[in-house]
């Protein structure tokens, strides 16, 4: 046996390293793909009533402020959206312009609605916040 039979050639390894960056990159692509359709499914979702009635909303509301008075918070996070659920894609929110609340769809709607409710019943505030999403993009939080 020669030396030669025990190393493999130059155009040997090129192929066994091209086949593995491909099944990286097919690999990612396959990550990708799944992460896009979670996204859009979830979109979906939020466009759509949730289906809560406003019984279970309002005891869940109870729940949450009781919880954070609590623990001594003041604020509570309730949700973020993309800004896709905005009319405007969350330019009005992102400027805190008057009527801005008009712009929401689906569920970021349906939450705020009930939750001035809330926020009324229960002698608390209610605020909307803007957020820088991913890449310095504006993002939505309500």
């Amino acid at each position: 046996m020669s030396m030669g039979d025990e190393l493999p050639s130059a155009a040997d390894n090129m192929k066994k390293i091209a086949l593995a960056e491909a099944e990286k990159a097919s690999a990612y692509m396959r990550k990708q793909a799944a992460a896009e359709a979670e996204k859009r499914d979830l979109l979906e979702r939020f466009e759509k009533p949730s289906g809560v009635s406003d019984e279970e909303r309002l005891k869940r509301a109870g729940a949450i402020i009781r919880r954070a008075v609590d623990n001594g918070l003041t604020e509570v996070f309730i949700g973020r959206f993309p800004n896709a659920l905005f009319t405007d894609r969350g330019r009005a929110i992102n400027q805190m312009e008057p009527g801005w609340e008009t712009t929401m769809t689906g569920l970021p709607k349906e939450l705020f609605h009930s939750g001035s409710g809330i926020s009324n019943r229960a002698a608390t505030g209610y605020a909307a916040r803007s957020s820088t999403g991913p890449a310095g993009c504006p993002g939505t939080s309500a």
